[in-house]
């Protein structure tokens, strides 16, 4: 029986259920996913301990980026390890279309993204006395947002991956570019003319923007609408580019 093309909610609530099932019998990942980006950002408050200015100014950025870094680097990791180990050729040959793997795939590791974010957020701004001028929500929101996109990456890249080393060494191509150009270490205006234009393709560039939006303004703008739409555009669109280049098995 070949899969069906027609994505059914059914399926992709029942893919979510067992992909949630296998993470809670696998702690490491689950603290990988939940507890790193909270440590990390414990470390960066006190790491600026003398300097409080400077943990606001970069500390609500990481906040989306360590969501996006983290669920990237399980998500192609999990996915392929079903991949290599047959499970998705035996799924994809019953009534399971691949888009409703990979549905079910962003539905679990997103549930797991809202713990994370709800988290790490929390932790910023009422533990850390990260000062935000905006709403807390709307942080919570940009950096639910980052960890799905980095969901997203992750089930797409990890259909050109051999192996879980091959997976992990997609980061620097995926992920390190992204992070050096999103205006984290220098305002994108003040980039080469080509790395600015390269910075204003790129998705992590709108998450940091949207995250700073938040940080200096009290009230929703216009700019920060645009950085979410951008940011959750792509999330969806690198969502069905994976469904497209999905493989039943590693050659």
């Amino acid at each position: 029986m070949t899969a069906t093309s027609a994505p059914s909610p059914s399926r992709t609530t029942a893919t979510a259920a067992r992909v949630l099932r296998q993470l809670r019998h696998d702690p490491r990942t689950i603290a990988l996913m939940i507890l790193v980006p909270c440590v990390m950002l414990f470390l960066l408050r006190y790491v600026f301990d003398g300097s409080a200015r400077t943990f606001d100014t970069i500390g609500a950025s990481l906040l989306g980026i360590f969501p996006l870094i983290t669920m990237f680097l399980v998500t192609s990791i999990a996915t392929l390890r079903e991949r290599t180990s047959g499970t998705l050729e035996r799924l994809l040959a019953m009534p399971l279309g691949k888009g409703d793997l990979i549905a079910g795939y962003a539905l679990a590791f997103g549930a797991v993204a809202v713990v994370q974010s709800a988290l790490a957020t929390g932790l910023a701004v009422w533990l850390l006395d990260l000062d935000v001028t905006g709403s807390p929500w709307l942080l919570l929101l940009v950096a639910l947002l980052d960890a799905l996109l980095g969901t997203a990456l992750g089930l797409f890249v990890s259909a050109f991956a051999a192996s879980e080393f091959q997976a992990v060494q997609f980061m620097p191509a995926v992920i390190f570019p992204q992070l050096l150009l999103c205006g984290l270490f220098a305002p994108r205006d003040t980039m080469h003319p080509a790395l600015e234009a390269i910075s204003d393709v790129l998705p992590m560039s709108y998450a940091v923007d949207g995250m700073n939006e938040v940080l200096h303004h009290a009230d929703l703008t216009t700019a920060f609408l645009r950085d979410i739409t951008v940011v959750a555009g792509c999330a969806l669109l690198v969502l069905i580019l994976g469904a497209a280049t999905l493989k039943r098995r590693t050659p």
